[in-house]
């Protein structure tokens, strides 16, 4: 591009001046969320087309290397494992483990974030996010009849909780996961060691009662409960089997162990899609030292000390900043309930996760970080802009337009989740059998058959995935 010979406009100015087009130019491409950019991997994925979707994300193999490899490790480690490429599976999510552990912050990236936008930053992954990789890790290993192994990940799932209680321990966030602490004790008790068992069920069923409740209406599953009272009985806790049978109202509950057991995980629909939402702030100056950002709608106010020699002056003819955020939109269930059904026993599918709740509400949690955030980016950009239009009219406003098409909010999750997970554990008989798995939408059901080969004491496990979504329109929060 070749920019005329402009009377008073410095070689400084016109290199400038191409650079802030060419940003502009990146900019408008980029302006899209990370759900609209990976618009072809998520379509193919969502109408059930796995392996073409998983075609699509591994020819984009220049994400391994990005700021945004914490997905494409998991979209892939989770494509894997529902195609039944386990051991495949296991080894992307073996990197976006070690990812977590190893996650350093790169200050200078930090640093151009606010003078951008919080794209710049390696995306972390959130702390639902980490613990569910496991989760499918420790499946995998289970399903490819590796229950050591599946411990291992047990035991690092354990390590991250412990993590997450140092991490908000005088808060009142998402810090305990009650179904981590509920596939602990599935585990152990596959393995036949009851003791650790019930211990992960009790911490599991005081978690449902306490945070679960109180943040996601969610409370214990009937299964869990049993669970609860079988590994008490087999461990030989009689006090703590009568305290919990009179507990949970169960008084004439009698444990019996089959001959063998399926434990079936129900993955239903999608988890929600990360979105973005500007408002508008005005400036107040009144304040010598200070200066104030308001939205009375939203009954928000955010007060910033300046440097009152310079910071001010820079700042002092802004009067309204438009700021972006992030937020979630859901993609409602559209299969509302199941059951699994063997020789004419229904056995109901219970919910022990609800994802999407656990998203919107550690966003909540953290929207008034994001909002600071996200005013002193806005204030930094504006500030600069009118710095530089004290020198050149011109420069300083295609900083303003290079500042307004890059502020944008971090749209990044891991949306090839569920949206919440159920499960139920079925008696098995030793050799064959039928069971049939019926899923409720509406006024339509859907049927699936299995045939299951149990031996003498074993546990089966097995994972159904539903994409469907509701077609009703996308609620935002």
């Amino acid at each position: 591009m070749n920019l005329p010979e402009t009377k008073g406009w410095s070689i400084t100015s016109k290199f400038s001046i191409r650079f802030s087009i060419f940003v502009i130019l990146i900019s408008a491409i980029s302006c899209a969320t990370y759900y609209q950019q990976h618009w072809d991997f998520n379509a193919e994925f969502e109408k059930g087309d796995l392996q073409k979707a998983l075609q699509t994300l591994q020819e984009k193999d220049n994400l391994a290397t990005s700021k945004s490899q914490f997905i494409y490790f998991v979209n892939n480690g989770l494509l894997l494992s529902v195609l039944g490429k386990y051991e495949e599976s296991n080894e992307y999510f073996e990197k976006a483990f070690l990812f977590g552990e190893d996650y350093r912050i790169n200050y200078i990236n930090e640093a151009a974030s606010y003078l951008t936008n919080p794209n710049l930053v390696m995306y972390r992954g959130e702390d639902h996010e980490h613990l569910m990789l496991l989760y499918f890790k420790a499946i995998n290993f289970l399903k490819m009849n590796k229950p050591d192994q599946a411990l291992v990940e047990c035991r690092r799932l354990n390590i991250r909780l412990n993590q997450l209680s140092d991490k908000y321990s005088a808060e009142k966030k998402y810090q305990r996961d009650a179904f981590a602490h509920t596939l602990m004790g599935i585990i152990y008790q596959s393995t036949g060691d009851y003791n650790n068992a019930f211990i992960a069920y009790r911490n599991a069923v005081e978690i449902y009662e306490t945070d679960y409740a109180e943040m996601f209406g969610l409370q214990v599953p009937e299964q869990l409960k049993k669970d609860l009272l079988n590994t008490a009985w087999w461990t030989g806790f009689r006090d703590e089997f009568d305290e919990f049978k009179t507990k949970f109202g169960m008084e004439s509950y009698k444990p019996v162990k089959p001959d063998a057991e399926l434990v079936f995980f129900w993955h239903n629909g999608l988890a929600p899609v990360k979105s973005e939402w500007n408002i508008n702030f005005i400036m107040d100056h009144s304040q010598s030292n200070m200066v104030v950002f308001t939205n009375q709608n939203l009954g928000i106010a955010f007060p910033f000390k300046v440097d009152e020699k310079k910071e001010k002056s820079d700042l002092r003819s802004i009067e309204v900043l438009r700021v972006a955020f992030p937020r979630y939109i859901e993609r409602d269930m559209y299969f509302q309930s199941a059951v699994l059904d063997k020789d004419s026993v229904s056995y109901a599918m219970e919910l022990t996760e609800d994802i999407n709740k656990i998203a919107f509400y550690s966003l909540k949690q953290r929207m008034m970080l994001e909002f600071s955030k996200g005013l002193l980016r806005a204030a930094l950009k504006k500030a600069t802009e009118h710095s530089l239009k004290k020198e050149d009219d011109r420069l300083g406003a295609l900083i303003g337009a290079v500042n307004a098409i890059t502020e944008k909010a971090d749209t990044r999750n891991w949306q090839t989740l569920p949206h919440s997970i159920f499960y139920s554990r079925v008696p098995l008989n030793e050799g064959s059998n039928q069971v049939t798995f019926r899923l409720q939408g509406g006024a339509d059901e859907a049927r699936y058959n299995f045939t299951y080969q149990a031996k003498k004491h074993q546990t089966l496990f097995h994972t159904f995935s539903s994409l469907e979504t509701s077609s009703a329109p996308y609620r935002m929060y």
